[in-house]
């Protein structure tokens, strides 16, 4: 893996060359491609640091596309992945408070708990963490199946986002479950900004949400979304796949600022965030 932004004085050296540093801080040979440690990616995806006062949930996303756009294959993620995405999607969620997913993201990845990962355990204890993150489900309707690991045996409790007219008997057979039910929406619905507000007076300040493409779709709508991680995978696969985010278009498009960018085989690894 090679940083290519920000450029240092490192990643200068061989800007004509032979390509950038391998590592963040590190001097050596600046065209050194090899694989970076957990701690290395840990800080190169810090969250910002909160500013004095109460601090503000902020809101990541983590997504992969192909170059025409596809965030899925056949359905899934996995088959436009590789090895490398699969190393920062694991430090993304060792740095999460919390992952917050859709239902029916849930269904189709065959989404399980969030484990504890020993490589994060002193960095999640200096932070005040759980020893891993909660995964928080976003639905309107509560149709999931909660004789799924998600709910059966977390290391911590599932929560479950959804809106106050949702029927009584989901939200008790989801408590019963052992799921921890967070309204978030006045109707069936949840609302984007009552979700992160609502994640955030639980004391979750560290959220990262992985999709679905509907569910970062109404998150990207409502403005409430402050940084993107995409990787973008150098494989063409054309058909009907959907795209990073769905939903209604929003009336400005919105612009964000590129934060970093890494490179390993052709994949490339952006972080953005909202200026």
């Amino acid at each position: 893996m090679r940083r290519l932004f920000p450029v240092t004085d490192q990643t200068a050296t061989t800007g004509s060359g032979g390509g950038p540093l391998g590592a963040p801080g590190e001097g050596g040979d600046a065209a050194e491609d090899r694989e970076w440690s957990l701690d290395e990616l840990a800080e190169a995806y810090a969250y910002p640091q909160a500013r004095s006062g109460e601090p503000r949930p902020w809101l990541r996303a983590n997504m992969v596309s192909t170059l025409d756009g596809a965030a899925q294959h056949d359905g899934r993620s996995q088959p436009i992945s590789t090895a490398a995405d699969m190393r920062i999607f694991g430090t993304l969620r060792g740095l999460a408070d919390v992952v917050v997913v859709g239902a029916e993201t849930v269904r189709l990845e065959g989404y399980r708990p969030a484990r504890a990962r020993a490589e994060f355990a002193a960095r999640r204890a200096a932070a005040g963490q759980a020893p891993a993150p909660a995964v928080a489900v976003v639905t309107a309707g509560l149709d999931l199946d909660f004789s799924l690991p998600l709910f059966t045996s977390p290391l911590v409790p599932t929560l479950i986002l959804t809106g106050a007219a949702v029927a009584p008997d989901r939200v008790a057979a989801a408590r019963k479950a052992g799921a921890k039910v967070v309204i978030a929406g006045d109707g069936t619905g949840v609302e984007p900004a009552r979700a992160v507000q609502a994640l955030g007076a639980l004391g979750h300040t560290r959220l990262l949400t992985e999709g679905g493409p509907r569910l970062l779709g109404q998150f990207v709508a409502a403005g409430v979304l402050d940084e993107l991680c995409l990787t973008v995978a150098p494989m063409l696969t054309a058909g009907d796949a959907q795209r990073i985010a769905g939903g209604p278009s929003v009336a400005v498009p919105q612009r964000f600022a590129l934060e970093s960018l890494l490179e390993e085989e052709g994949f490339l690894f952006c972080r953005y965030r909202r200026p």
